[in-house]
């Protein structure tokens, strides 16, 4: 398993992760919605992501199976491939990221993800601080205590 810097060489392969998982981690969509999440797409997005300031890392275990972002102290955009999931790579993912954050690690999770039971077992916890996106969508910041 090797966990590397995203740049020019392996941004593809970081976008096709990040748009598969994303599609089924937001699966509630309207189907037009999740639609639009093209590779293309999602290769921009990313290297907006990394234009702006975060680190963005790629897991490989013999193919690519996972992706997170590292901007300072918050963690984001961690997925794993669909079919590789609950196989320890988010909590390889997770542990990387920690170690990468300058200061008390925060995330934010969809209230819908059942993935909050990892970021609980690694002692993450609720901040209180909600970010509504919808009358039912919202994201659950997360402060890891230790």
């Amino acid at each position: 398993m090797i966990i590397e810097p995203v740049n020019k060489s392996n941004i593809a392969q970081a976008a096709y992760v990040h748009r598969e998982s994303w599609k089924e981690s937001h699966s509630f969509l309207p189907a037009d919605v999740v639609a639009k999440r093209t590779v293309e797409r999602q290769t921009a997005y990313l290297y907006s992501e990394i234009n702006s300031g975060k680190k963005v890392f790629l897991l490989t275990d013999k193919e690519p199976v996972g992706v997170v972002a590292v901007n300072g102290n918050m963690i984001d955009n961690l997925y794993v491939l669909p079919a590789m999931q609950r196989k320890g790579y988010g909590s390889a993912l997770l542990d990387f990221a920690i170690r990468q954050c300058e200061g008390t690690p925060v995330l934010t999770v969809l209230n819908n993800n059942s993935v909050i039971e990892m970021y609980r077992k690694r002692g993450f916890k609720e901040t209180g601080n909600i970010i509504p996106l919808g009358s039912r969508l919202w994201e659950i910041e997360m402060k890891l205590e230790k």
